[in-house]
């Protein structure tokens, strides 16, 4: 047999198996078609609806900058306050805690706790130190058992305020922050909470900080600010924030080990027709994670603690009595920009396995390009409002930065973002990250 016949018996063989492939496998294939590319164009409405609701949130910040009017401060009529500084391994809580010592509140109702669940001895040992100096109250359990929200359910119980003012160890309160925090509880006594605007210490030090100071500039200066004042709903953000201490034992505490303790107190509040109120007068200066890796588990933990309570009392919440339509969606809306992520990487998935399954076909690049482009302006909404994020903090000038760093350190954020929330549908356990921070140099 010659070289020439062997060739024509494969190549009809070829012919056959592409014949059977056209007759069984092209329908499958094109079934398979049809439901990828009814999915993306289904997950496409709902990210342009959803990036939507971000551009008019921004548009509303700009044209509506009103903020309210903040109540006075009654010396006479102060609370007794408790004021919560959780940490582990971390000295940035003494800087916090000397910023804490300056408040011009009555002494003799204001109470400091630092609750330490370091497991470094040297640490401990300063904490001691200091607390020795100037009074202030060490409260220890051994391990980090429950992390954040474990360690504030034990300072709860040598906790004297009537408010608890709860701070992240890398914050630092100006003087007059405490009055300001607590001036509405006199005012109103059926409020449950008040949560103060985040600025920060280390905003422009790199990519990851630009980034990171923005992904959380979005949600101070643009969701809080609209959902306060289209609906009177808030949430806390886990610092520089204040809360009756009667409502969270009557609610049953902190959960411990949630790892955003605060959404999670935040959605039973609302869910049992309690107030929280968002003060965007009022301000506290923070950390944002330095290094690239730092904000990738940040975010990592703070999207599968968001979803995770969202999970948790999403039904309940649709339930309650003691929500409005127009509450309940807006609180939909606060866990949009990590379900923004998720549908962008359903987004690819479909459009892939849309454009595999396909017919073979010359592709048609200008129209591909054209679409894509339309595709991203159409979903660009969390860009639009970084933006504004970034003009109303008066940070504008490092746009350019912000946009290198969305292209280059988000891609990789928005990696991890989805990592968390997949751990979470599929019941998936996760640590809480400890942060490097600035304030721990000390």
């Amino acid at each position: 047999m010659d070289l020439g016949t062997i060739i024509q018996f494969y190549g009809g063989v070829g012919e056959k198996v592409f014949d059977a492939y056209v007759l069984v496998s092209r329908p499958l294939l094109d079934s398979f078609h049809a439901f990828f590319d009814s999915a993306f164009y289904v997950l496409l409405f709902i990210a342009i609806v959803l990036s939507a609701f971000y551009i008019l949130m921004s548009a509303y910040a700009v044209f509506n900058r009103k903020k309210a009017e903040e109540r006075s401060f009654i010396a006479g009529k102060a609370p007794a306050v408790t004021v919560q500084i959780p940490t582990f391994n971390e000295l940035a809580a003494l800087r916090c805690a000397k910023a804490c010592l300056d408040f011009d509140y009555p002494k003799e109702k204001l109470q400091i706790i630092i609750g330490d669940d370091s497991n470094q001895k040297e640490i401990s040992g300063r904490i001691d130190a200091f607390a020795a100096e100037h009074g202030l109250t060490v409260t220890r359990r051994g391990p980090n058992i429950g992390y954040k929200a474990g360690n504030l359910n034990h300072m709860l119980k040598n906790s004297t305020g009537d408010i608890l003012v709860i701070f992240d160890s890398d914050f630092v309160p100006e003087k007059d922050f405490l009055q300001r925090l607590v001036a509405p509880f006199i005012h109103d006594k059926g409020l449950s909470a008040v949560q103060a605007r985040w600025s920060f210490l280390n905003r422009n030090q790199n990519f990851a900080t630009v980034l990171g100071s923005t992904i959380v500039s979005v949600f101070h200066y643009i969701c809080l600010p609209f959902l306060q004042r289209q609906s009177k709903v808030s949430f806390l953000c886990g610092s520089a924030e204040a809360v009756r201490k009667k409502d969270v034992l009557a609610l049953g505490e902190w959960e411990s080990g949630s790892l955003t303790e605060d959404i999670e107190y935040s959605l039973r509040l609302l869910k049992s027709g309690k107030r929280i109120l968002y003060l965007d007068t009022l301000e506290c200066a923070g950390e944002v994670p330095q290094t690239a890796k730092d904000l990738y588990r940040q975010q990592m933990r703070w999207a599968y603690g968001v979803i995770a309570a969202f999970r948790k009392h999403g039904a309940g919440l649709l339930r309650s009595k003691n929500l409005s339509f127009k509450d309940k969606s807006y609180i939909s809306v606060f866990c949009s920009g990590y379900l923004l992520s998720f549908l962008l990487l359903l987004l690819f998935a479909t459009g892939t396995l849309s454009f595999l399954t396909d017919r073979p076909a010359p592709i048609d690049v200008i129209r591909f390009l054209s679409e894509m482009g339309a595709n991203i302006l159409l979903t660009s909404g969390i860009i639009v409002a970084s933006l504004v994020a970034l003009s109303l903090s008066k940070n504008l000038r490092k746009a350019l930065q912000m946009a290198l760093a969305s292209f280059s350190v988000g891609l990789m954020v928005t990696y991890y973002v989805n990592v968390g929330i997949i751990k979470v549908l599929f019941n998936q356990p996760m640590q809480w990250f400890m942060l490097s921070k600035e304030g721990n140099k000390i």
